[in-house]
Formats: structure tokens, sequence, C-alpha cells
């Protein structure tokens, strides 16, 4: 059934021509916070149709933020949670997703996701020192690894 739905998103993101520039659906789309997976993905529950939703990861566009699962050193591990912490405590129950489109991963989009106040998340953890800008892929971890 996910599996479903995941289909029937990509077939909006790929046939909303009206909406979208190549493979891209500009949105809004509201969307129910499920939960913070780490400091650059979220877990949400979009709204794709009137009254059908799907259950979705989304990345934040144009950021990196440090490795949850698998850090690379204690540096990481420690600013990965201040990063996921940070989200949980930013966050409230509704976002806006903007400029969708689908990842590299299968069950994963990358869009531009905006707080119910219209903050841009990757803008505050850009700001806060919790995420690198994907044009500046600096290692998180002293030695460079």
């Amino acid at each position: 059934m996910r599996l479903f739905f995941i289909s029937i998103f990509g077939l909006v993101l790929t046939s909303a021509s009206t909406a979208m520039t190549r493979d891209v659906l500009s949105g809004p789309i509201s969307a129910e916070l499920i939960r913070v997976v780490d400091g650059d993905t979220l877990a949400v529950r979009a709204l794709i149709w009137p009254d059908q939703h799907i259950d979705i990861k989304v990345r934040l566009a144009n950021i990196d933020a440090p490795e949850l699962f698998r850090p690379k050193c204690d540096v990481e591990r420690v600013r990965a949670h201040e990063a996921r912490d940070f989200l949980n405590r930013y966050l409230g129950e509704q976002v806006m997703l903007k400029t969708v489109h689908l990842g590299k991963y299968a069950g994963r989009v990358i869009a531009r996701v905006e707080t119910d106040a219209g903050d841009d998340l990757s803008a505050l953890l850009l700001r806060a020192g919790l995420a690198h800008s994907m044009s500046d892929p600096s290692s998180w971890c002293p030695d460079g690894s």
C-alpha cells in the first residue's frame, strides 16, 4: 500500500505540468510533521489531493547536517543530536513543502521546507551552525574525515 502511495506521489510530481518545471512540484504542499528523523530529514504526512495524504520522508534542500546514524567522529555525533533537537524544539505540527522533487533514494523527496511561521528550515540550520551548505561540503570532524 505504501509503495502505491509513493507511486501516486511520484505521478503527481511528474504530471502536474502547470505547477512545475521539469520534475519539480513548486508547491506549497501542506504537511503534518510526523517526526524529525535527523538534522536534515523529516517524516511528514503530506496532503497530495483533497483528503489524500502520503507518509514520506523529506530531505531538506541545499544543506547537509551532521549524520545521526553512522557519524564519522564524536564531534559529528554531538552536532547531529544538536541539529535534531533544534528542529524538534523549533517545529510545530505543520510544515509547508516547496520546490519538491524526487531524491536519489526511494521513498524520499527533497524540498524546501518552511515552518508554519514561514521560516525556511535550511536557512535556520545554516544560521545556527547546525548544517553546511551543499556548495561547502565541510567535514564535521576535526581531522577532516
